[in-house]
Formats: structure tokens, C-alpha cells, sequence
């Protein structure tokens, strides 16, 4: 929160969080309207997204999975996309969150439709991550046609959108995205033991009488909301659901009573300091944090694997 453009101290801030009226007009707008949504929605974010990527590398048994490795960014770059340049949405919906809506409902449709395509008779988890690179395929090449045929102003409204930006943070999507995030967290947490089982491999899972099947549909209903929705609010953001759960990896092991709390905590802090080098890298300028989790999430993750090899 002391980070931005106006010299506001943190001392003065966390006084007015205590006292608004000691702050001048100003300083509460900096700081209500600006500063803190911008600061809770960082570590909400990051927390949803890197809780849905321990999820996903645990019922994949990829350490490569993230939210967006089956197609679930690509799906939500489409919604937005037939919002900016058709003006295609769902009626009803009121014009602040015709984009938002849009991605989500792309976003949460991809993983159902994903589903749907892996309940045929034999599909496995190859095909599950098979199918989910074909979409990320024919959503990006759907978006970019939409990018050809689309207007100056619409392109750049995109552009921006697909960088990943908590400039759009407020409170109405933090209070929904927390509420996401507080509802499936306990439904996380029931499953942490069959999910640690998991780990051991599907025989030995099922050995211990756990339904597989139910269990990967389970979570990737989880990972779908918490990714659709945070995709739909910020834009594009990735290495988070990548590095989060590593780094709780690390610290915590398999456990998955502790590594998927970890691993939200874990996300929550990379998201925030993320959030602060968007702001301070370029005076006056606030950049896009997708581009700086994207720059420094493949030096630090490597330096993860290297120092995990290393012990």
C-alpha cells in the first residue's frame, strides 16, 4: 500500500485504515479506491491462482501444470475478445462487467467442455492434457482472427486486457473473487488426503478405496473457478499457478493438509511482490503485472528446479 505515485507513508496509511477521517479527501480516495483494492486483489489472486495450480499438477501428476495449460487463459482471452470487438455477451448483463462475465463464462464452459470430451470410455490424464493443448490452440487462433477484423481502439482494448492488470481491481470483484476463494478452499482441504494419496500413484489411490475419477472431476471444477474467475478480473497472469505451488513444495513436502494452505500463501506473496515492481520499475507509471510475473517467474522457477536438484 505505500507504494505508487503520491508520497503517502505507510505509517499514514495504516492510520487511516484505523481513522479515515484523520486522512485529508485525497488520501482516502488514494487509499480506498486505489491502494487497498489494488493490495488485497493482488493476494487474493495470487492465492486462488496458485492454489488451482497445486491442485491441477497433483490430479495431472504434471509438474508442468498450471491453470492456463488447459486452455483455460485461451478461452478467456476469447470471451473477452467477442466483448471488445462484437459486442457479443450474454443480455442482462450490466456494461462494467460484460468483459468480465464474458471470460468467465468462456473460461469455466472450456473446462466443462473439457469435461465432457474425457468422459469417453478410456480418455486418462494423457488425453485430458492432449485435448487441453488442442483448445489452447483453436482459442488463440480464434482470437487472433478477432484481432484482424477488429478496430484501433478494440486491438488496443484487448492488447492491454491479455497483458494481465490489477488496474481493474475494485471492490465489488474482490468481494466476489474472496468469496470464490473462501468457498472452495474447504472443499480443497476435505479432499487434501485422497489427493496426497494420489501422489503415491491412481493403484495404490485406489487400494485405499478412493474413486479417481470423482476425485479429478472434483478438483477441476475447483480449478476452473478459482482460474476462470481470476482470469475474468485481472487479465492474463502467468508463472504464478506455476512457481506458487513449487515454492510450497520446497517448504512444506506432499502433505497436502499443509502444501495446498502453502501454496495459496506462497502465490498470495509472489502476486503482491509482483504487484510492488509493476509500480516502482517505471516512476509514475503503474505496468501491467502479467508482464512482470511472466520476466521474473522463468528465473525463479529455474533457480527452483536447480536448487531442488541441487539437494
Amino acid at each position: 500500500m505505500a507504494t505508487g505515485a503520491s508520497a503517502l507513508s505507510l505509517d499514514d496509511l495504516l492510520a487511516g485504515i484505523a481513522a479515515p477521517d484523520s486522512l485529508s479527501p485525497r488520501a482516502r480516495v488514494i487509499l480506498f479506491e486505489l491502494r487497498l483494492p489494488l493490495a488485497l486483489m493482488a493476494a487474493v489472486v495470487g492465492a486462488a491462482l496458485s492454489l488451482a495450480g497445486a491442485e491441477m499438477q497433483t490430479i495431472l501428476n504434471n509438474p508442468l501444470a498450471s491453470p492456463f495449460t488447459l486452455g483455460v487463459s485461451s478461452a478467456a482471452s476469447l470471451g473477452a475478445a467477442l466483448a471488445l470487438v462484437l459486442g457479443i455477451s450474454l443480455p442482462g448483463i450490466p456494461a462494467d462487467w460484460i468483459i468480465s462475465a464474458n471470460a468467465f463464462l468462456f473460461a469455466f464452459g472450456s473446462v466443462l467442455l473439457l469435461q465432457g470430451l474425457t468422459r469417453i470410455r478410456g480418455a486418462g490424464v494423457e488425453t485430458l492434457v492432449l485435448l487441453g493443448i488442442a483448445m489452447v490452440f483453436t482459442f488463440n487462433a480464434l482470437v487472433a482472427l478477432l484481432q484482424y477484423v477488429a478496430s484501433q481502439e478494440a486491438l488496443q482494448q484487448l492488447v492491454f486486457w491479455s497483458m494481465g492488470s490489477l488496474g481493474r481491481a475494485d471492490w465489488n470483484k474482490l468481494a466476489v473473487l474472496s468469496l470464490v476463494v473462501a468457498v472452495v478452499l474447504p472443499f480443497s482441504l476435505r479432499a487434501a488426503s485422497a489427493m496426497t494419496a494420489l501422489r503415491l500413484g491412481e493403484d495404490r489411490a485406489r487400494s485405499f478405496g478412493i474413486d479417481i475419477g470423482r476425485l479429478r472431476f472434483a478438483s477441476m471444477l475447483r480449478v476452473s473457478l478459482l482460474a476462470a474467475t481470476s482470469v475474468a478480473f485481472v487479465g492474463t497472469i502467468g508463472f504464478i499457478g506455476l512457481v506458487g505451488p513449487h515454492v510450497a513444495r520446497l517448504l512444506i513436502g506432499e502433505d497436502h493438509r499443509f502444501y495446498l494452505p502453502a501454496s495459496a500463501l506462497a502465490g498470495a506473496l509472489i502476486m503482491s511482490l509482483a504487484s510492488v515492481v509493476a509500480k516502482i520499475l517505471v516512476p509514475g507509471t503503474v505496468m501491467p503485472v502479467g508482464i512482470i510475473t511472466s520476466l521474473v517467474g522463468l528465473p525463479v522457477f529455474l533457480a527452483l528446479i536447480l536448487a531442488g536438484r541441487g539437494r
